[in-house]
């Protein structure tokens, strides 16, 4: 069976920050409502001669150079973003020029919030299906050209930037399965209601930008990532258990940690955990013990061998029982080093374990300030 495997990656941020007490100065704002209601301190804003393209273009030739390929291996080409340089030619076509690439397939995906995770899953169906053997995918975006900087309720939340990676075919699975689902109905709860067919006026006047209903997209936004998390585990036959880290393409941490919660990741485990790294440790300190113990049994069995020795070995027999005593010491060694290497493994494991629950308790840390939320209150964009 034919798969796509991630070979290499990208990114690129423009050089100018704006940070949150720079926000202080533009709209009715603070750092600490900023941090508190999304956990963002800074956002990267693309120059005024930078392009949606220029970001892209940065994060592809990382992620091509990090794959150990040419430009000309690829032979198929996917940009997702909902702010393009052009009308068109797509921005996959502008960036398909400046790699000198000719001839492969590149277009765009304009998926918003979920774009790139739309563009893998096309270009992982092209690889499957055998269409593609090399594909570049990156997410670009200069959100902060239709972004309203005198509404706090939505430029505190967006900026600029592009990811890239490599896709290429492979026997073994890299992407084990895609799920992407769409709802027009909740058009109004995240939109830029203005564009070319349609008042178009607004964008002659500068006035197109995005509109959000921040409590709804919140709700929206943790419900659905559940519902997805819990059907891409069923299609894989995996457990919750089984993940070690979950992604969600989302600025917004009181999502992020409404959604740990959702995942049932409870402190119940965490205290299993850390008895069982308890329940080792003073197995391992036993077995030492032993091991000590034993060590000092042989030092005496060699400390009579050799007053026997000394002696003119006057009694054989004695001497031969205590070189038996010995080798029966020194098998009894080995065998305790055998467990102790044995409980080390297990400790090594353990660990393994104790810092995924870390990651995870970071998260749950987080869940009281969601318990919190009130009207006015909002989250960030987000589809699938």
């Amino acid at each position: 069976m034919t798969y796509s495997r991630i070979v290499g990656t990208g990114g690129y941020l423009p050089e100018k920050v704006l940070s949150n007490h720079d926000l202080e100065k533009m709209v009715e704002t603070s750092d600490e409502w900023i941090t508190d209601r999304t956990g963002i301190k800074k956002r990267h804003i693309a120059g005024e001669d930078e392009t949606t393209c220029d970001l892209a273009e940065a994060a592809a030739r990382k992620a091509i150079e990090a794959a150990g390929i040419t430009p000309q291996d690829i032979d198929l080409i996917i940009v997702a973003t909902t702010t393009p340089d052009q009308v068109f030619p797509s921005t996959a076509c502008l960036l398909q020029a400046r790699l000198d690439i000719h001839g492969c397939p590149a277009f765009d995906v304009q998926a918003v919030c979920t774009g790139f995770v739309y563009a893998m899953g096309v270009a992982d169906n092209f690889i499957r299906t055998g269409n593609a053997r090399t594909a570049l995918v990156v997410g670009a975006e200069t959100m902060s050209r239709i972004i309203d900087w005198t509404d706090r309720g939505t430029c505190v939340l967006f900026g600029d930037g592009a990811g890239a990676v490599v896709l290429q075919q492979s026997d073994e699975p890299g992407i084990m399965s895609s799920h992407l689902h769409a709802d027009g109905s909740y058009e109004s709860l995240l939109t830029v209601p203005y564009g070319i067919s349609k008042n178009y006026e607004k964008v002659q006047q500068g006035e197109a930008f995005v509109k959000m209903q921040g409590n709804e997209v919140f709700k929206t936004a943790v419900r659905t990532l559940h519902r997805i998390v819990n059907e891409t585990l069923a299609a894989n036959n995996l457990q919750k258990s089984d993940i070690n880290w979950l992604v969600p393409h989302q600025a917004n941490i009181r999502i992020i940690a409404a959604t740990a919660k959702q995942q049932e990741t409870t402190i119940a485990e965490q205290a299993a955990t850390t008895n069982e790294i308890a329940a080792t440790a003073t197995q391992i300190s036993a077995t030492t013990k032993e091991l000590v113990n034993t060590i000092d049994e042989v030092a005496g069995a060699a400390d009579r061998a050799r007053e026997s020795a000394s002696e003119g070995y006057d009694n054989l027999e004695t001497m031969e029982s205590t070189m038996q005593n010995i080798v029966d010491a020194a098998g009894s060694i080995a065998q305790k080093f055998e467990v102790l290497n044995a409980k080390a493994l297990n400790i090594n494991s353990v660990v393994t374990t104790i810092t995924k629950i870390a990651d995870q308790t970071n998260l749950l840390s987080l869940n009281a300030a969601i318990e919190a939320e009130k009207a006015g209150e909002y989250g960030v964009g987000f589809s699938v």
